[in-house]
């Protein structure tokens, strides 16, 4: 399904990531105005204009890179607002582009088994429900693996989410080993010829040496089982956190080979450039993008859509 498609079949996730992303298009289009209105664009302009883009954290080189694409033969011209807007839109899709990629399940690997992986408070559990909802309304087996065993309260939540959608759960007592969580859990979507498997990890920061162990040897039970999985390892990242996520995908990635990325909480935060960021730095698939609570809340990631909703443009 192309972005055009995509956009077709949710006019109603427009309007959500546009309020979602008020906050961020709100300072930059602020920023924006204030610097271009009676004002013809010269060094200082294209320095200021650089400013604001990293103030929404969009990343020191790719607002440099972002500030002297629109300066680029506009030197001593007068420029309106909605055109610089338009061109840094334009220079934004241009980074997403290439990371834009759905999360696809394999129908041909079963169990295809997802890992899902990020720190404490990412809505990590709750992205695991949505898309074990999503898959479910297609027909799909989905067994989840409890295996943030830290949380007493992420067990409950996975096992509430297990109810509402009809995934079968397999869980163990809080404290328990989480490499085992996950064996039991492929070996009953194995039994039950389940479609898919998602496997729940403890919300480790990235800084705390044990939990990382501890994530590796999930990832260790896992092969051992089945040499291919997991299959895909995404880790949730919540956007508020702004400069923090991009450390996030540096130790995860390593210790955990992500293969992709959802971003959280975009309705919270000024800060929404930081995915530009991550996408310009790590190059690695944005396959969901959360504004909001709802299971319709977290959709596919499409450059242009958030290109244009990030500086305040219409769709």
């Amino acid at each position: 399904m192309s972005e055009t498609d995509e956009t077709a079949a949710r006019p109603g996730f427009w309007k959500r990531l546009t309020q979602g992303l008020t906050r961020t298009a709100s300072s930059l289009s602020t920023g924006i105005t204030d610097l271009f209105t009676k004002r013809k664009l010269d060094a200082t302009t294209v320095e200021d204009l650089e400013d604001v883009l990293i103030r929404a954290d969009l990343g020191v080189e790719t607002s440099a890179r972002i500030a002297e694409a629109v300066a680029k033969g506009r030197y001593d011209k007068a420029i309106e607002p909605d055109e610089v807007r338009a061109l840094v839109a334009g220079e934004i899709e241009t980074v997403l582009k290439p990371v834009a990629h759905p999360l696809v399940f394999d129908p041909t690997v079963k169990p295809f088994v997802l890992l899902m992986v990020g720190v404490n408070g990412s809505g990590k559990t709750t992205t695991i429900g949505k898309i074990a909802a999503k898959l479910r309304a297609e027909g799909k087996k989905v067994v989840l693996a409890a295996g943030d065993t830290f949380r007493a309260a992420a067990i409950e939540q996975l096992k509430v989410w297990a109810e509402r959608t009809g995934a079968a759960i397999i869980a163990r007592e809080p404290g328990a080993d989480a490499a085992g969580v996950a064996f039991d859990g492929l070996a009953r979507a194995k039994a039950d010829g389940a479609d898919v498997l998602i496997v729940d990890t403890a919300g480790r920061l990235q800084n705390r040496a044990e939990l990382m162990a501890e994530l590796e040897k999930v990832v260790r039970v896992l092969k051992k089982q089945e040499p291919t999985a997991p299959h895909a390892v995404v880790l949730v990242l919540d956007a508020t956190v702004g400069q923090n996520a991009l450390s996030q995908v540096e130790a995860f990635r390593r210790v955990a080979g992500v293969t992709g990325l959802v971003m959280t909480k975009l309705d919270g935060t000024a800060r929404g450039g930081i995915l530009v960021a991550i996408a310009a730095k790590h190059g690695l698939p944005v396959h969901l993008i959360g504004v909001g609570e709802g299971v319709d809340d977290l959709q596919p990631f499409a450059a242009r859509d958030f290109a244009r909703a990030i500086v305040g443009l219409e769709n």
